[in-house]
């Protein structure tokens, strides 16, 4: 006799399946794939092909610089709940071949040029200064709790170029530091770093407080022939189930999230002060 528990294991296992082959797809052919496309492109983009690029490239950041303190005290309204943020694999399942602890939270704002809605309206500061960025495609604060290490890694696509805006940065010059390739990054407060995530990086937090930087991918130029395929390139990105899922189960996150309503007392209080 079949029993629900069975049917309940059953379906687990099925779709633990599933992740695996799509793990197999992503890393096998998709990625390879993204990857040698984007490298014959790199060269073309005009601002270079480069792990980290001179801030002076990107006028936007002055911005973002200009602003931090406001984008800053809206993320402060969001730490009072640090503990109900979503884990990064909670968001995108093939995170977790990089992560498997509760240690690295997100808050989406824009997921692949998708408005979390409701997370947006409890920032509506850093909102309006991010829908000012020329190409922003995805926009997040990215909590490492502490002594995190994040192994290193490398994005799939270099059609996008990535952005950390340093908010709470603890301990002395140092203790949280990016490696990419063989240069390292050390984030100040209000202060922005462009890089090309492909190039292989990784992040620690060595101290005892959380690090949080509002981390954004903007879509990265080129000279007029390769705009056009780089764009198609990324649409083609975003509708993939990949993106979609996650984007499916951050909005069943967000509507949890604010299904509470101390979350949505604060919420309030936040945006009026």
């Amino acid at each position: 006799m079949i029993t629900f528990s069975y049917l309940i294991f059953k379906r687990g296992a099925m779709r633990k399946l599933i992740l695996r082959l799509r793990e197999l797809i992503k890393f096998r052919l998709f990625r390879p794939l993204l990857l040698g496309i984007g490298n014959r492109m790199g060269k073309y983009s005009t601002v270079g092909d480069h792990p980290i690029f001179d801030n002076q490239q990107f006028t936007w950041t002055d911005l973002l610089e200009n602003n931090w303190h406001s984008i800053r005290k809206e993320l402060e309204g969001i730490l009072h709940f640090h503990q109900k943020l979503p884990n990064i694999q909670d968001i995108q399942q093939e995170q977790n071949v990089l992560n498997q602890d509760n240690y690295w939270k997100t808050f989406f704002l824009f997921g692949f040029g998708i408005k979390a809605t409701l997370n947006c309206q409890s920032c509506p500061v850093t909102t309006s200064l991010l829908e000012q960025i020329p190409g922003m495609k995805t926009a997040f604060f990215s909590v490492l709790s502490p002594h995190k290490h994040i192994p290193a890694h490398k994005g799939i696509f270099k059609g996008l170029i990535r952005s950390h805006l340093g908010l709470i940065i603890p301990g002395k010059p140092g203790d949280c530091v990016m490696r990419i390739e063989n240069e390292y990054i050390y984030w100040q407060e209000g202060k922005s770093v462009v890089f090309d995530d492909t190039y292989e990086h990784e992040v620690w937090n060595n101290t005892g407080e959380v690090r949080v930087v509002l981390l954004i991918d903007v879509i990265r130029p080129f000279k007029s022939h390769l705009t056009l395929i780089n764009n198609k390139i990324i649409n083609l990105i975003g509708n993939s189930s990949y993106v979609k899922e996650a984007m499916e189960n951050h909005k069943k996150w967000e509507n949890n999230f604010y299904s509470e309503p101390l979350i949505i007392d604060q919420a309030v209080k936040d945006v009026r002060l």
